[in-house]
């Protein structure tokens, strides 16, 4: 349909992180709820976030594959969940007409603002410049990960959900570039101090 433009310029990568890199916010299409469950809204309720709490910075939604969707591994990226309210009894759509509802709906209300992706007067705008990338993010949790292993507060051999936990936390609050700096700057006080204690408790040892 007159798109071969679209195709000649997609851009084809290994993973998932690779296909984030320099975007601020993430929602996946799933169909259907997961044992931890993450904030779902509707296409027309996802449109509704271009002008309000995503009216800065790089969006992605992520679509799954035909035959099985999205894994949960790859749902740990994402902010949010985007559901299409399908009939109960067949509520898993074929994924060409997943995206075509989606992109319809984002259509229509970048049409409502006169082809404006964002409005200028939300009053809980963010500076793109201060919006927090997913490459970011993800150094951000390898850190969060590496201190509470540390510090004992995760056992990596029953992790359970706590990451995935700690993840929907962080994805919802948002957090910019100052916060995060506050937020790794704790991390790294913590780990300044394990490793002050353990020098301590090697020198207290040695002198008995």
């Amino acid at each position: 349909a007159s798109a071969d433009d679209i195709l000649t310029q997609a851009k084809v990568v290994e993973t998932l992180p690779q296909a984030l890199e320099n975007i601020h916010w993430v929602v996946a299409s799933s169909a259907r709820n997961r044992y931890l469950e993450w904030p779902i809204v509707s296409p027309s309720e996802l449109a509704g976030l271009f002008e309000t709490e995503y009216a800065e910075g790089e969006i992605a939604v992520v679509f799954g594959r035909e035959n099985s969707g999205l894994t949960n591994e790859e749902l740990k990226y994402c902010h949010k969940h985007v559901c299409i309210p399908a009939n109960p009894e067949y509520s898993s759509l074929n994924l060409a007409m997943a995206v075509q509802l989606i992109c319809y709906e984002l259509r229509v209300k970048s049409l409502s603002l006169n082809d404006k992706s964002v409005l200028t007067d939300y009053p809980g705008e963010v500076s793109d410049e201060n919006l927090v990338s997913m490459e970011n993010m993800e150094r951000f949790y390898q850190h969060l990960q590496q201190t509470i292993i540390a510090t004992g507060f995760l056992d990596p051999k029953k992790p359970r959900l706590l990451m995935n936990r700690l993840r929907r936390l962080f994805n919802r609050a948002g957090p910019d570039k100052a916060e995060l700096n506050i937020l790794r700057g704790i991390l790294k006080s913590v780990d300044e101090s394990m490793k002050h204690n353990k020098i301590n408790t090697e020198q207290t040892g040695e002198s008995k």
